[in-house]
């Protein structure tokens, strides 16, 4: 028998696991609930699994320092998407597909490492458990608690542990209950973010351990079918300015290169009061920097400007790393990274630090298989 080429086994595992995705991809939506307005938010409830819908994620971001300066970013983002809701009792029965991903931005070093992983839940092998507060794929792991929320991530040559306490309330996105995406019910997610976390914990990486602190930002989306058929992806950010306030905005890109009006934001002060921002309040536009991929070829805009008039505030967004692009085999691949801003608010210098979330730019269902 002919020795197997070096990658082919991954290349195979790729296919069987893309080809899970895809069953999922094409599961009913009618088996599942879609995201309606009305919906009511209550805690520690939300926090954790949502089975009645199709797909769910719990994403972490964070920018952290060790005490002589070196800068990190860091990803930690479960997602779940679910196949079917048939009742199975066996275990292996795939009821979701549990997908994860993990980065170190190392800006110090200038590396971005990244990992991704897909699971059935099986005998353990990934899920939720609310009764321990616990949410994982393998060993990368999430436990909330009201009062703190611990992750851990271990990679082939990269790891941390991170302690996140909640320096403010959840904020829940968009209005009535939901975030809309597009026009029209079922386009929309069901959608809270933890805006400012305290971090603090350790990051293994090129055999040596840093302390860091930090903050970090959580959002939890769980909907069916959010996007519009005529929508191509979205330009997220996440913002934690130096004077305790926070905001998010995020932009749909259609197809025909026009920005969906259901476009929107929040906006919470240094005291937690939040304000909803719809897409005629702020202006998120690139600002001719751009970054192309060696894997996807895909093309990012990295530099940007920001505006929201109503709030007297307007800054650029920059990023102290370039090559921050999670290339991914079982899925779209996007670019997702720490950045920094500067600007101004009532004619006062304004500045922060922040996460940039870019998808849609990739070529569609093009995986990554490394070798």
């Amino acid at each position: 028998m002919r020795n197997r080429p070096p990658g082919t086994r991954r290349s195979l595992s790729a296919c069987v696991f893309a080809c899970l995705l895809l069953a999922a991809a094409v599961a009913s939506a009618q088996e599942y609930q879609q995201a309606l307005p009305g919906y009511k938010f209550q805690f520690p409830r939300d926090d954790f699994n949502h089975e009645n819908y199709q797909t769910e994620w719990w994403y972490y971001t964070g920018n952290l320092r060790a005490p002589n300066g070196h800068r990190f970013g860091f990803e930690l983002t479960f997602f779940r998407q679910g196949v079917s809701r048939a009742p199975g009792s066996d275990p292996w029965y795939v009821h979701d597909v549990w997908m994860a991903h993990l980065a170190l931005s190392d800006i110090g070093a200038g590396r971005f490492h990244h990992e991704e992983r897909l699971n059935r839940a099986g005998p353990g092998l990934a899920g939720v458990d609310a009764a321990t507060g616990t949410i994982w794929n393998g060993n990368w792991q999430a436990t909330i608690t009201p009062q703190q929320e611990d992750l851990r991530g271990i990679g082939r040559n990269f790891a941390f542990s991170l302690k996140l306490l909640p320096a403010k309330p959840p904020v829940i996105q968009g209005q009535n209950g939901v975030s809309q995406k597009a026009a029209g019910l079922g386009h929309a997610s069901h959608y809270y973010s933890r805006t400012r976390l305290l971090t603090s914990g350790s990051i293994q990486v090129a055999g040596k351990s840093y302390q860091v602190e930090g903050t970090s930002w959580m959002d939890h989306e769980f909907f069916t079918g959010s996007m519009a058929s005529n929508e191509s992806g979205w330009d997220w950010l996440s913002v934690q300015f130096d004077d305790g306030a926070e905001l998010m905005l995020y932009r749909m890109r259609r197809k025909d290169g026009s920005i969906d009006p259901f476009s929107s934001g929040s906006y919470v002060d240094a005291q937690a009061q939040t304000r909803f921002l719809s897409a005629s309040d702020f202006v998120m536009t690139p600002a001719g920097d751009t970054w192309t991929s060696p894997a996807t070829k895909a093309a990012y805009p990295l530099r940007w400007h920001v505006s929201v008039p109503l709030l007297h505030l307007a800054f650029e967004v920059t990023t102290p790393l370039r090559a921050q692009e999670m290339t991914a085999r079982f899925g779209p691949s996007y670019w997702e990274g720490a950045i920094d801003i500067a600007g101004t608010r009532e004619a006062s210098p304004t500045h922060g630090v922040g996460y940039l979330e870019m998808t849609g730019y990739a070529e569609p269902g093009r995986a990554v298989v490394p070798q």
